[in-house]
């Protein structure tokens, strides 16, 4: 009985080590075993159950997405200064308005404008006189009742009296003023027409002496603005000065606004580790505004080679994109690549990660899913 017992024993063993219950395995549960000590490394027993596809070589024409900001272009910004001191009384413009070249922007109560309109009207009344002093002496020198010295002192009053006159006039009109117009209050003018990006003043506040005041006004001319991006050092040796590039505007899709690479810096933001790329473009009905985010697509002047494979064989995990190589024995490595732009065909770009012949699994998604059952 015991040598029964012990026989019977063994077949149950022996009868569940080899599934005698008559149901077959799970074929998903085969489909992969990790017995490698790099996680990036699987070893799939149906390997075959995944088609490879071929790394393709293309010419292309390189690009790169990134952000930007609209800013005024300086050479077409001009800040709005007084030459005289005072304190504002009336604003005739604020910020964002579109404004022409001599517009009123605002009036101030100034004691130098004060003083400019009187000494123009002093000078006035001294070169009328010097003026009437000079004809005198010119009929009484052709009657021979002064002499030559007299007539010439005449001449040289009347010609100083002009100058200071003259002087006065350009004196008014440096400060803003008209001769033909006087005013007790200067009036600030546009210099160039433009929009208001910037505004420094309110009613009330005063204006102080030219050499230490800032920019009551700063006045941008938006036909041409500039997008500047920051671009990552590891991008940048695909920018190149001359570089054509299309700006998009979020609620203008269907929109492109092409402009120019014009300088890109030469030193780094310590925090960021991107270089300032400025590009340069037309602003047609002023649709970009200072300020606002836009997306810029570098494109380089020539094609180059580049990897491409079917956008089927790679797929995104922990924020990066990955492919599956085969590497002998129904092995294959997870390789993280950096991908460029899509091609219409549904082909991706691969900028690095893989080279030219390389094979990979054709469809990534699958085959991560299958990794992880």
């Amino acid at each position: 009985m015991v040598r029964v017992g012990c026989a019977l024993l063994l077949l149950a063993f022996a009868c569940i080590s080899l599934g005698c219950s008559g149901s077959k395995a799970d074929p998903a549960a085969t489909k992969v075993v990790e017995t490698n000590n790099d996680p990036d490394v699987f070893t799939m027993q149906n390997a075959s159950g995944f088609p490879l596809t071929t790394v393709q070589v293309r010419k292309v024409t390189d690009e790169i997405h990134v952000t930007g900001v609209v800013t005024p272009d300086v050479n077409r910004s001009v800040p709005v200064v007084s030459l005289g001191s005072g304190r504002v009384v009336e604003i005739k413009a604020k910020l964002g308005d579109s404004v022409t070249k001599g517009q009123v922007l605002l009036l101030i109560n100034s004691p130098d404008f004060s003083s400019a309109f009187s000494d123009y009207q002093k000078f006035k009344a001294d070169e009328a006189l010097a003026d009437k002093q000079l004809a005198r002496s010119q009929l009484l020198y052709d009657k021979g009742a002064i002499s030559l010295a007299d007539l010439e002192t005449a001449q040289d009053t009347h010609a100083k009296a002009k100058v200071d006159l003259e002087t006065a006039v350009t004196h008014v009109r440096v400060l803003g003023g008209d001769v033909n117009n006087p005013s007790p209050l200067l009036p600030l003018r546009a210099p160039i027409s433009g929009s208001i990006v910037d505004q420094q003043t309110t009613g009330g506040t005063g204006v102080r002496s030219l050499d230490n005041q800032t920019a009551l006004f700063t006045i941008a001319d938006l036909s041409r603005v500039w997008v500047i991006c920051d671009v990552y050092q590891d991008m940048l040796s695909r920018v190149h000065v001359g570089d054509i590039a299309d700006i998009s505007i979020d609620g203008y899709p269907h929109d492109a606004f092409p402009g120019t690479v014009t300088n890109i810096s030469e030193v780094l933001d310590p925090n960021t580790r991107t270089a300032k790329v400025r590009i340069e473009l037309p602003n047609p009905n002023h649709l970009m505004r200072a300020g606002m985010y836009v997306t810029a697509m570098f494109r380089a002047h020539d094609k180059i080679d580049r990897a491409v494979v079917p956008a089927t064989a790679v797929v995104h995990l922990h924020d990066k994109d990955w492919v599956f190589v085969p590497i002998g024995d129904s092995r294959f490595r997870r390789v993280a690549v950096q991908l460029g732009a899509q091609e219409k065909d549904g082909y991706q770009q691969v900028i690095s990660g893989l080279k030219p012949n390389d094979q990979v699994v054709a469809n990534a998604l699958q085959f991560s899913s299958a990794a992880e059952e």
